[in-house]
């Protein structure tokens, strides 16, 4: 059996910024979203505002994809109630600002872009601990 290629730190931070890109870009605290572009225009399509919805819907496709298929649903599902009980148990001893929506969502944002950068990566870190080294 023939080895597949190894993923590096470069490729796991190629998904991580993919991932980034698609979830930052749909929707973040600043000016510069679709959310925040759509809202400005009323919420009414034209053909740029659909193009650019369809773009990212086609991003969002390939990370959930990817992910649902190396760690399934119930690995997606936990990871994600991993970082809500981590963020509770952080938000209860007061070390997250909660009351900054734009921190929070910062936060939510990166979180949600670590777990499809993990999960498109999580197939290459199964394949190196199941194959024999050389």
């Amino acid at each position: 059996m023939v080895a597949g290629p190894r993923l590096t730190l470069g490729g796991f931070l190629a998904r991580f910024a993919l991932a980034v890109l698609v979830v930052g870009a749909t929707y973040n605290p600043t000016p510069y979203s679709y959310y925040a572009w759509v809202r400005r225009t009323g919420f009414e399509w034209s053909p740029p505002t659909v193009f650019g919805g369809v773009v990212l819907l086609i991003g969002w496709f390939i990370c959930v994809r990817l992910a649902l298929r190396s760690m399934g649903g119930m690995g997606l599902l936990l990871a994600n109630a991993f970082l809500a009980a981590l963020y509770w148990l952080v938000g209860s001893w007061g070390w997250l600002p909660i009351q900054n929506v734009a921190a929070i969502s910062w936060l939510g944002l990166f979180s949600v872009a670590a777990i499809l950068a993990i999960g498109m990566s999580w197939t290459h870190w199964r394949r190196r601990s199941i194959m024999p080294p050389g």
